[in-house]
């Protein structure tokens, strides 16, 4: 009996203070980004995690386990090994009715798919930058993928650099005579005439509405740059030419803008289409250089704050250990306020120039998300540029907002507080 005893007596103290991993996202963090990737791969293991909202920058908590400590070391993520108390006393104060604080449960690694071309263009998209070097997997998916019914294959969806009006990004004024718009150009004609469309836009369109069928059944959706606006401009062009005959062969319907259907956007409203093919802008919900006038030393935008407990999802994908983000120019570069829909969730601004750059919402039974800009830590990315080196900015505030998204799908849902 007095050897069990002992036995009890030697066992509870190493039990206890290892019973669970913290991994903080506050300034002890080594590695903001790798950290998302270690939660991730922990879901992949059936191992729950345990979302901090608002808890030294929305830290994970998680049982400890010889694999995960392995994990964080090969990674050189920061982690605490924890008691079973401690772990207690950190739920009980974020689950506390006087903090601004919560605990979301995350129980299954999300299936991702980018949608991206399969050449490759001289641009770099910042979500596969961060998913690679995160470690999270993903798929590639393009027109042809989509249209064959995949993308109820997947929960998350993100929108690479891409125009989804079938204008090529509007680069025919300054690279038409390059190879690879050229080539680019020859790829998605090539695709449509295979997928039986007459035009390229009309393949875009038919896309369009693939993932907003897929959203509406339940997926999330995530754009940046100009994979947004375009996307929601297609919506509201829905069967109208807004293509000039340079893009597709024909002119545009003069009465274009008349035509436009708003409703069928989903973040923007009332906007004027650009009808100068040779300008960059596809229409006014894109504030740019240089009618965007700021000194980049000075771009910034403000995160708000939300409640934890009575919004859970904008607080999920505002979690970071910096309130102000470093502005970053892009295709589109920001939103203007005055065409984005009242019932859209503003998550990122810049009051003073009236910009929005993080905005979210709901359609259906998905959401979506969209974030302007191309390249959180490039602030002016040019076409042929090489592509940014994450390993450089692994406290990186802007890309942590592209993997909050990530996760967010994996958070089990909780019923409304009243």
């Amino acid at each position: 009996m007095k050897y069990f005893i002992l036995f009890i007596l030697l066992w509870i103290p190493s039990k206890t203070l290892g019973d669970y991993i913290l991994i903080p996202m506050d300034q002890a963090q080594k590695d903001h980004l790798k950290a998302y990737g270690m939660a991730y791969w922990a879901l992949t293991k059936d191992i729950e995690v345990d979302w901090l909202l608002n808890y030294r920058g929305g830290s994970f908590l998680t049982e400890s386990l010889p694999s995960l400590q392995n994990e964080c070391k090969i990674r050189n993520i920061s982690f605490e090994l924890i008691s079973n108390n401690s772990a207690a006393l950190i739920k009980d104060e974020v689950e506390n009715t006087g903090t601004n604080m919560d605990l979301v449960k995350l129980q299954k690694a999300p299936k991702i798919a980018v949608y991206t071309p399969k050449n490759k263009l001289p641009w770099d998209d910042a979500v596969t930058l961060v998913l690679t070097y995160a470690e999270i997997p993903y798929d590639k998916i393009y027109d042809e993928e989509v249209l064959k019914g995949q993308l109820p294959l997947y929960d998350w969806l993100h929108l690479h650099h891409e125009d989804f009006t079938g204008q090529y990004s509007r680069f025919y004024a300054a690279f038409r005579n390059a190879s690879w718009y050229q080539e680019d150009v020859a790829e998605n004609e090539k695709m449509a005439q295979k997928l039986g469309f007459k035009k390229v836009s009309e393949m875009k369109l038919e896309v369009v509405h693939r993932i907003r069928d897929f959203t509406a059944g339940g997926g999330f959706l995530f754009a940046m740059c100009c994979g947004a606006d375009t996307y929601d401009i297609a919506l509201a062009a829905s069967g109208i030419d807004i293509c000039s005959e340079m893009f597709d062969g024909d002119p545009a319907n003069p009465n274009a803008q008349n035509l436009l259907n708003f409703n069928n956007c989903f973040a923007f409203q009332n906007f004027q289409l650009e009808t100068n093919p040779f300008a960059p802008e596809f229409s006014s919900i894109n504030f740019s250089p240089p009618a965007r006038s700021i000194e980049p030393q000075e771009d910034f935008f403000t995160l708000f704050t939300f409640s934890a407990k009575y919004d859970p999802i904008p607080s999920m994908l505002t979690q970071n250990h910096e309130n102000l983000i470093k502005g970053f120019l892009g295709k589109t570069t920001a939103f203007h306020k005055e065409y984005i829909k009242p019932n859209v969730i503003i998550m990122g601004e810049n009051k003073g120039l009236n910009e929005a750059r993080y905005i979210h919402g709901d359609f259906g039974k998905g959401t979506w998300t969209f974030y302007s800009g191309h390249d959180p830590e490039d602030y002016q990315h040019q076409i042929g540029d090489p592509p940014t080196d994450l390993s450089l900015h692994p406290n990186s505030p802007g890309y942590r907002l592209i993997l909050n998204n990530i996760l967010f799908p994996a958070a089990k849902k909780k019923k409304q507080k009243t």
